[in-house]
């Protein structure tokens, strides 16, 4: 179809019907994959759920039903238990209810006439007390209507590509203290083949998700004894993270950070000082010392600034990078937690760096050129936000001014295509956000590069000018992977657990067909920890083929086969997992080869 279904108009989609109505002119919007498209289509086909939830469970009465990342979900209550296995059921009603073609119609009512209209409906009593003014939409399908701003299709019949996905549950408005809604997720496309692109895409993630192949690997556990969101690394995950480390060690070495360590917890005065008490303090964790009140850390900007503190500086001294692999600690609610991506413990590849103003723009650069080799390196594409002043912000205009600019200088002088997202800085600061794509094609947000003038207000940092006065530097706050949990769980998913060399968790696994073959196998496995290689012996009272398929299951990218014929001519027969290849080398060969691929990546 090439119907015009919407038009966008200031950077907001309105309805055809809408548009009509209030005399709205804009781009026009086609029936396609649009992403105006397509919110346009999935808010109709959350209409279109309610429809045939109503059809089936008479009872059912429903709260809101939006368009988010993964299609469109609707929150509702009945009397009915509804299980995983009625989705088919309800799914089969919506396509029989968009056969019948039903224009989608629109109507305003004041507050009166709808509060009247939904008296009996108390979701919908809630869903109204929520918003402010005195007019309401309400869409009607055949016998079914719904309150809603829209937008919607005109009919019914436009919709065929759908997909109901998932069965949660969700509390009223999101208050935990209020009752329990059923959630019912689906998605929606244009047309049949970007659907089963997309469910493709979903059975290929079911398949890398990071918690299943993390089990399967022998990466990390979670004990509920110890606690919900706190990860626990196992030796090879460890050794997966030691090298991710390792590699990011040796480039903030070469570009010149400081290795620096803040404590674990602080004093809540000075998370008073820094705004965190007042504005963050329901993500923190508190205990009290000798009946004073401590902070565990949420993140290490305070430790920084008090190493920076610890001196007196001059503009000379500048810029002074500090770096740390900081452990931090946030209150996140037990529904939102997720593998290694959503935890209550996590590391950040943080720095801090103090500069003077005009070193804003080379600071960034040597960063967003950091980034690049760091994302290369992983094969990830990335994509670059700027997020400008918000409405709610301190600092002057100048140097608001300033810090945009530099920021913008410093990407548009590498040639990066970025997207601007106006008023979405934080209040302390203008920032660019670093967001990945992975083999799936889905989006992450990962790193981020700020910049704040509110820290050092608050601390009165300082350092002496050249005309031996005093200014205040500028602080950036930098972390490229964001964290290390949440980068694993993306690697591992971007992988599939296929790791490759220089990170894999275990490098070689040599597997000795007898017991006469072992001494010169271990001989070789240590050889390589030598090299920087980790190497495992699978020596187990196992059939050959049952040990060469554990090393399979743990997606080791070398494999060499050890017999008496290896050890009399000192080779190794390998069988390369990335490769998909078998061959044979020297003892030393075999060496180089190792010792070349463990340095082929350096950031």
């Amino acid at each position: 179809m090439s119907e015009v279904i919407g038009i966008l108009c200031n950077d907001e989609v309105f309805d055809t019907q809408t548009a009509q109505a209030d005399g709205i002119v804009g781009k026009e919007i086609y029936f396609d994959n649009s992403k105006e498209a397509l919110s346009i289509i999935r808010h109709s086909c959350a209409h279109l759920l309610a429809q045939a939830i109503k059809e089936l469970y008479a009872d059912a009465k429903f709260f809101v039903g939006p368009v988010v990342d993964e299609g469109f979900y609707y929150d509702f209550k009945t009397a009915h238990k509804i299980s995983q296995e009625d989705l088919g059921t309800i799914e089969k009603k919506m396509k029989e209810i968009a056969k019948r073609g039903l224009p989608i119609l629109k109507q305003t009512l004041s507050r009166t006439q709808a509060m009247s209209k939904f008296q009996d409906d108390e979701l919908k009593q809630a869903v109204m007390s929520k918003i402010e003014g005195d007019s309401f939409g309400v869409y009607c399908q055949g016998d079914f209507e719904d309150l809603c701003r829209g937008p919607h299709l005109p009919n019914t019949k436009f919709l065929h590509s759908f997909k109901l996905t998932k069965l949660a549950g969700a509390y009223l408005g999101g208050d935990e203290n209020a009752e329990m809604l059923t959630r019912i997720y689906g998605i929606a496309f244009a047309d049949k083949e970007s659907l089963n692109t997309y469910l493709h895409q979903i059975e290929e993630a079911k398949k890398r998700d990071h918690r299943k192949i993390g089990l399967e690997m022998e990466l990390f556990s979670f004990d509920e004894e110890i606690g919900a969101g706190l990860p626990i690394w196992l030796p090879k995950g460890a050794r997966l993270r030691r090298r991710i480390e390792e590699l990011l060690t040796q480039a903030l070495i070469i570009r010149e950070y400081e290795p620096v360590r803040g404590p674990e917890i602080l004093k809540s005065s000075v998370w008073k000082v820094s705004g965190h008490y007042d504005n963050y303090k329901e993500n923190m964790y508190f205990t009290e010392i000798d009946g004073v009140e401590y902070g565990i850390k949420p993140m290490n900007c305070v430790g920084h600034i008090k190493v920076y503190q610890s001196s007196l500086r001059s503009y000379r001294e500048l810029p002074l990078r500090f770096y740390e692999y900081g452990i931090v600690h946030r209150h996140e609610k037990s529904g939102v937690l997720h593998g290694l991506l959503r935890v209550r413990e996590f590391t950040q590849d943080d720095a801090h760096i103090f500069c003077r103003p005009d070193q804003i723009e080379s600071e960034v650069s040597q960063i967003i050129d950091f980034t690049h080799k760091i994302m290369s390196a992983f094969g990830f594409t990335y994509e670059m936000e700027l997020s400008t002043r918000p409405s709610q912000s301190i600092g002057s205009d100048a140097v608001w001014h300033m810090a945009t600019e530099a920021l913008k200088k410093a990407l548009e002088s590498r040639h990066i295509q970025y997207r601007t997202d106006e008023g979405g800085g934080a209040f302390y600061g203008p920032k660019i956000d670093i967001k990945i794509t992975d083999a799936l094609g889905r989006k992450w947000q990962c790193g981020t590069v700020q910049i704040d003038m509110n820290l050092p207000e608050r601390f009165g940092l300082q350092y002496t000018d050249g005309d031996n006065t005093f200014a205040q530097p500028v602080m950036i706050h930098r972390a490229i992977l964001g964290s290390f949990e949440r980068f694993i769980a993306i690697l591992t998913e971007h992988f599939g657990g296929e790791f490759p060399f220089f990170i894999a968790p275990t490098q070689v696994v040599l597997i000795p067909i007898a017991e006469g073959q072992i001494a010169y196998a271990d001989g070789i496995r240590k050889a390589l920890l030598t090299l920087g290689a980790y190497a495992e012996v699978m020596d187990k009272n196992e059939t050959l083929n049952k040990r060469i398929r554990n090393a399979e299951k743990q997606r080791v990218p070398l494999v060499a086969i050890i017999g008496e014929k290896e050890v009399a001519n000192q080779t190794l027969s390998i069988r390369d997992r990335r490769l998909k290849t078998q061959y044979e080398l020297k003892q030393e060969e075999f060496f180089d080869m190792v010792e070349t691929k463990i340095k082929e990546v350096r950031f």
